[in-house]
């Protein structure tokens, strides 16, 4: 099992402050703008249907990187808080921790600063040197799936219909632009009316498309389950937030999350470690970037 090879240690004689490094930069990024916490958490996501780093690269004259895929254009966010967090961990230790781990580690403690419950983080990811713009676009799953596409996409993954409702309930956190909202604000019917209403004041039918909503109407900036009640209420955002509480099959578990918030931390928890354990690369697979946007 490849990620026998990760470990909590893993840094633990090669650089001892990385950790505490990582978690500074992360808790001043997040006071400064709370919406970073979840554009990070959003980072690593987006990152690990491979949990490589591979979604920090750059594009140059001969490679076309992550950062122009469809679910990533215009959305993700963050990359210079992880270069800060490279260049001060860098200084401390050349060469030896990895942009992937950083990532990894930066989401586990971005939901930690806006009150969410800790894990422990297996470590030795290796950076790949290569990325997938194909991949991005075919493996993450959009605003508009519906469920049954939500639960293959994640399948595909090797994830339980019951682990991506915990994960998706890291959409307690974040904003999401009228774009990804628009056409279920003015068509769908499963939705709070006088909720739709107030959103179509902010996204018109034409225009705005980079206006904001949180996608946790109730509390926006804190890790918690109100999520699941917002979902109950038909105040789900997005329509693929609103297709797990929809008559399917999904339901009964946005019910148990919702009135039990300590088993959606537990589950959210391992659910994250398990991502973090996507086909990393780990021994003498890849590289450890010197700067996140490059290869060396």
């Amino acid at each position: 099992i490849v990620s026998a090879q990760l470990s909590a240690t893993f840094y633990g004689k090669t650089c001892p402050n990385a950790l505490s490094t990582i978690k500074t930069e992360v808790v001043s990024a997040v006071n400064n703008d709370r919406r970073m916490g979840a554009s990070l958490l959003r980072l690593h996501f987006h990152d690990c249907f491979g949990c490589d780093a591979s979604v920090l690269l750059d594009d140059t004259s001969t490679f076309t990187g992550e950062k122009t895929a469809g679910p990533n254009a215009n959305s993700l966010r963050g990359f210079d808080v992880i270069d800060t967090i490279k260049s001060k961990v860098e200084s401390l230790c050349p060469g030896v921790v990895s942009c992937a781990d950083i990532l990894t580690v930066a989401a586990r403690d971005s939901v930690v600063a806006l009150g969410g419950a800790s894990w422990t983080v297996p470590l030795g990811r290796r950076d790949s040197t290569t990325a997938s713009l194909s991949s991005a676009n075919s493996d993450l799953p959009g605003p508009t799936s519906s469920l049954s596409a939500l639960i293959s996409s994640f399948s595909n993954k090797g994830f339980t219909a019951k682990e991506l409702v915990a994960l998706s309930g890291s959409h307690t956190i974040g904003q999401a632009r009228c774009t990804t909202f628009r056409r279920r604000i003015y068509n769908d019917t499963n939705i709070d009316s006088s909720f739709a209403t107030s959103l179509q004041a902010k996204c018109p039918s034409v225009g705005g498309d980079s206006t904001l909503s949180p996608l946790d109407t109730t509390s926006p900036n804190t890790f918690d389950n109100a999520y699941f009640k917002n979902l109950q209420s038909k105040k789900g955002l997005l329509h693929s937030d609103q297709e797990l509480f929809n008559g399917g099959s999904t339901d009964s578990q946005v019910n148990a999350y919702s009135s039990n918030p300590a088993s959606f931390k537990t589950d959210f928890a391992n659910a994250m470690v398990k991502m973090g354990n996507l086909s990393p690369l780990t021994g003498s697979s890849g590289q450890i970037r010197t700067n996140c946007r490059k290869t060396n």
